[in-house]
């Protein structure tokens, strides 16, 4: 058998969002250059809940947040979030929906990739769920191809499925199963 290849050494790591992040979440929310054209949905955006960070991470059984931090130097560059979605009633058909916002300066790096990789690894490590999807608009060519170096399968297309910028648009579905090959 062939020696694998090692992997090289993580760039970005995943981390729990702290109260001492919040104002900085605050910002990311009212810059429309974050929004990058396709997660501006003309909604205000809800403040982050200081009261919840103080009580521990902004994650549960439904849904939760996590800072994408550089290695090299601990900055913030983004920030996953997911929540649950139901295939059936009973829990087994339960799965975790997720996004990605990272930086304007950050992009095309890399950095989503691999936040994506290890969101999904974590994911997986810490809940039960067969299945991490995410979907993206058809016309975001830059998330689909970092979805598929993550290790997501393109799935197929949700027609209509999203209403944004004053039209519904097609969104384009990827996953992961637990027991996929890295």
């Amino acid at each position: 058998m062939p020696d694998r290849e090692a992997d090289p050494a993580p760039r970005v790591r995943l981390r729990d969002v702290t109260l001492e992040d919040a104002d900085m979440l605050d910002a990311w929310a009212a810059d429309p250059a974050l929004q990058g054209g396709f997660n501006d949905f003309g909604m205000p955006r809800e403040p982050t809940p200081r009261e919840a960070l103080a009580k521990g991470p902004l994650r549960n059984e439904r849904n939760g947040l996590l800072i994408v931090e550089r290695v090299a130097d601990g900055v913030p560059i983004g920030s996953v979030g997911w929540h649950r979605v139901a295939y059936g009633p009973n829990p087994e058909s339960a799965a975790w929906n997720f996004g990605i916002d990272i930086v304007p300066e950050s992009r095309a790096q890399g950095f989503g990739t691999e936040a994506q990789r290890l969101l999904a690894a974590w994911l997986f490590e810490n809940t039960g769920v067969n299945r991490v999807e995410a979907s993206t608009d058809i016309e975001n060519v830059a998330e689909q191809r970092a979805l598929e170096k993550a290790g997501f399968t393109r799935e197929g297309i949700v027609r209509g499925g999203q209403f944004r910028a004053g039209r519904y648009r097609d969104l384009v579905v990827y996953a992961r199963l637990r027991d996929d090959a890295d």
